[in-house]
């Protein structure tokens, strides 16, 4: 449930089916440098009130820092100065077209090539007009597009859920922005298969529950069975048998066991919660897919 922890942090900003992916940085860069430029792409969203759903799908923020120029001044000490492009684009990696673009030059001073090269990336401007306008137009076409879509979207996520592939239904209908038109319905229609997922994943959980405490009635059962036990959500049509297997472990190895049912925060927002529980899941199934990173070669 930390997912849901997090939505208050979150409530000032518009979810957008949009992932930071940057390629693995080459030598002489270090692989840290991966880590900042992408915490920087994830600021740039922020600062642009957007909420990314990172939930690997086929819309993408990335940026390549491109070398121009390299200066030594011989101090002492000696240091570098990097000056460098940012070639950023915002991207439909399934499609493969380049939905927005902009480049942005940078330096960076370091008593080496390296530290350079990750100073340059801290002055990655994240809040100018430019980039403002850079992701307003990624943004408005990405809406375009699930505009054209989400009927086929919503028609497909449908067929899923009644094949029980619900994971991959919210993933889909999950990623419909609340600013396309369709947004209502695809609402809807996602706590209707999240319902029939909690459904559908309570008993299979609670049954292998059960055979892990029939199979060890102590500390290690009572840990094995915690872990299915955890996964079951409290709108489950079988949470009050859960409960009841819980308290019956509870009772065996008393204090040993220090495990809590999944409950929801309050039950002021249960319709906030019900809504984003319903997307975890769906992020949760796209972070499994293959990383987009995969398809990004085409846009250099």
């Amino acid at each position: 449930m930390a997912a849901l922890c997090s939505m208050s942090m979150l409530a000032q900003n518009e979810y957008l089916p949009i992932t930071v992916a940057v390629q693995d940085i080459v030598e002489p860069y270090p692989a840290t440098a991966k880590v900042q430029l992408t915490n920087k792409l994830n600021r740039m969203l922020v600062d642009q009130g957007i909420a990314s759903l990172n939930n690997n799908g086929q819309f993408v923020l990335t940026a390549f820092m491109i070398p121009q120029d390299k200066d030594v001044l011989a101090g002492p000490p000696m240091q570098i100065i990097e000056t460098m492009s940012a070639n950023l684009y915002i991207a439909d990696v399934v499609q493969q077209t380049v939905l927005a673009t902009m480049e942005q030059p940078v330096k960076g001073l370091g008593k080496d090539e390296t530290r350079a090269y990750m100073d340059a990336i801290k002055h990655l401007n994240t809040t100018s007009p430019k980039v403002a306008e850079f992701i307003q137009t990624g943004k408005a076409k990405i809406i375009d597009y699930y505009n054209n879509e989400s009927p086929r979207i919503i028609k497909e996520a449908k067929v899923l859920s009644e094949m029980h592939e619900y994971e991959k239904a919210l993933y889909m209908v999950t990623a419909i922005p609340a600013q396309c038109k369709f947004y209502d319905e695809a609402l809807q229609l996602s706590l209707d298969i999240f319902h029939a997922y909690q459904d559908y994943a309570c008993q299979k959980l609670l049954a292998q529950a059960k055979m892990a405490w029939a199979a060890e009635q102590n500390k290690v059962g009572a840990e094995k069975a915690g872990q299915f036990l955890g996964q079951i959500y409290p709108d489950a049509a079988c949470y009050g048998d859960a409960m009841g297997l819980y308290k019956e472990i509870k009772d065996k190895v008393l204090e040993d066991w220090h495990f809590e049912m999944k409950i929801y925060q309050d039950q002021v927002d249960l319709e906030k919660q019900r809504i984003e529980a319903a997307r975890q899941v769906g992020i949760a199934y796209g972070n499994h897919q293959q990383p987009v990173t995969t398809y990004m070669g085409w846009m250099r």
